[in-house]
């Protein structure tokens, strides 16, 4: 299983194919491993996900049996779930993150939603989630919010790997960078610092900002409506193109000398949500060096049988930045999609996290 299309993506591209789901039942059951074999090279997992997962199996019951007779609150119950079927994943993929050298075979947690406007809380939160963890293939998912950026450069400072994720924007996605990039200074300035030890990616949502805009377009008349379908490939386009150039010159060849990895994009809601669209447009539009694509498993499924295989994410880069520039033209308020694209990302992952507590704490009564 060696030639599958994930396979090749990464050997001929350089792009890596990571799935965004967890489950106990396709741990168990070898699944996910099997997935590993043909070519996946990572998990991401957030609170939608286990929401679903442990609400929807009875894999869990045995464990919320003991934890109820232990006196367990929701809270605690639901994090010593997680967090063991993070280990479980954690060591599916080790191969593949020993064999890359580091590269791949990482594993995403994100801390509590509820913390995306605290700093200090999420500090706090994520230094707990790898010291508990304690595996070198572990990311710490922290969202790309104001109050997530400090948290970011001071993890990154204490040489933890980190997830920045909740990114709908150019201008959010250029801060990111920078947080990296500060961290890894504050890294360097120990002698000893291992900077190879550190991987970071920066998630770009991208599904999402379609549906966003092109109800924008739509509404604005027939000549913007032609522009439907391009804001979201075209904005992860130009990411890209800012990614080459942040990781390049002087300030990035001085931490490359100390072993720094780039932070690499990673395209995240790569589902496509409108029916008229290929089932694998934002997998194939996206391909290129350097970069991630996380996978939701029907999309995954469809990019392994009929995904189309060619660097894309750098092909067309001046028709990208046309495009994107006569959206915005035509009167649709880009700071405004992506401010609101990131205010309702936190509140459905919170929303998620306080639905999955309540079921926990209805099945540790019962």
């Amino acid at each position: 299983m060696t030639n599958t299309r994930l396979h090749r993506l990464y050997g001929e591209f350089g792009q890596s194919a990571w799935i965004d789901n967890l489950r106990r039942d396709d741990l168990h059951s070898g699944a996910l491993a099997r997935l590993r074999d043909r070519g996946v090279r990572g998990l991401t997992s957030n609170p939608t996900i286990f929401a679903k997962s442990i609400t929807g199996s009875a894999a869990y019951d045995t464990d919320l049996v003991r934890l109820a007779e232990a006196g367990a609150s929701a809270s605690e119950a639901v994090w010593h779930l997680v967090l063991d079927d993070i280990r479980a994943a954690l060591e599916v993929f080790a191969p593949v993150h020993g064999d890359s050298g580091g590269t791949d075979g990482y594993v995403s947690v994100e801390v509590d939603p509820a913390l995306a406007h605290d700093t200090e809380a999420t500090i706090t939160a994520a230094r707990s989630l790898h010291e508990d963890l304690d595996a070198p293939n572990l990311m710490v998912k922290v969202p790309a919010t104001p109050a997530g950026l400090p948290a970011i450069e001071e993890m990154i400072a204490e040489g933890r790997s980190i997830n920045v994720t909740l990114i709908f924007s150019l201008e959010r996605y250029q801060a990111v960078m920078e947080s990296y990039l500060r961290g890894l200074e504050r890294l360097a300035e120990r002698p000893d610092a291992d900077l190879s030890s550190v991987a970071s990616v920066a998630s770009f949502f991208v599904s999402r900002v379609d549906t966003e805009v092109d109800a924008r377009l739509m509404a604005l008349g027939d000549g913007p409506a032609r522009l439907a379908g391009t804001a979201a490939v075209d904005q992860a386009v130009l990411a890209y193109d800012a990614f080459r150039s942040t990781f390049g010159g002087p300030r990035w060849a001085a931490l490359v000398a100390r072993g720094a990895r780039v932070q690499r994009p990673l395209w995240a809601s790569t589902s496509t949500k409108n029916p008229a669209y290929p089932d694998t447009l934002y997998v194939d539009s996206l391909i290129g060096p350097d970069t991630v694509n996380t996978l939701p498993d029907a999309t995954l499924e469809a990019f392994d049988d009929h995904g189309r295989l060619a660097r894309t994410v750098d092909a067309d880069v001046d028709g990208a930045r046309r495009r994107w520039a006569a959206i915005a033209e035509a009167g649709v308020d880009l700071g405004d999609v992506a401010s609101g694209l990131e205010r309702d990302g936190v509140a459905s992952f919170q929303q998620s996290f306080r639905e999955l507590l309540d079921a926990v704490a209805v099945r540790l009564t019962h």
